[in-house]
């Protein structure tokens, strides 16, 4: 089952950009890879032009066969998996907002949203819980799982 994303990113004029990422958008793994591995905006934006993701990595990567990475084929573990990249769709390029409040109130929700704000610090937004900062999220998820296993 298929823990449903979107990743974001504020560029320095206000707008907004979003991708889907379809795998995988737990805080333990998609926070977690945002976390350690895009830090740089650049990096960031870089992300953000590949389009909707199937699965992310760590590392943005090269073209590849999408299919033959499902099928046994070659598959590179550190490698983000792009619909419109790999696989040739279309029309999975990222969604562009006016502005926060735009995107706020016209964005595509899914179980998990990351968004790469102008100071260079990732939120996420949990449904139940809103936005905070990614690295409070993710502490305040580990404190959870660490008082249930005292339980």
């Amino acid at each position: 089952m298929a823990t449903r994303s979107t990743i974001a990113m504020e560029q320095p004029d206000g707008r907004i950009m979003q991708i889907y990422c379809h795998f995988d958008g737990y805080l333990s793994h998609h926070g977690s890879i945002l976390q350690q591995h895009y830090r740089d905006s650049a990096k960031v934006l870089a992300l953000m032009l590949l389009g909707d993701l199937s699965t992310l990595s760590a590392e943005i990567g090269q073209a590849h066969d999408f299919d033959a990475a499902y099928t046994g084929g070659d598959r590179h573990e550190n490698w983000c998996m792009a619909y419109g990249r790999d696989r040739g769709e279309k029309n999975t390029d990222a969604r562009v907002f006016r502005d926060w409040n735009d995107y706020v109130q016209n964005h595509q929700y899914e179980e998990f949203e990351y968004c790469y704000r102008r100071d260079g610090q990732w939120w996420v937004c949990e449904r139940e819980r809103g936005y905070a900062p990614l690295a409070d999220a993710m502490a305040d998820e580990l404190h959870e799982r660490l008082a249930m296993e005292d339980e």
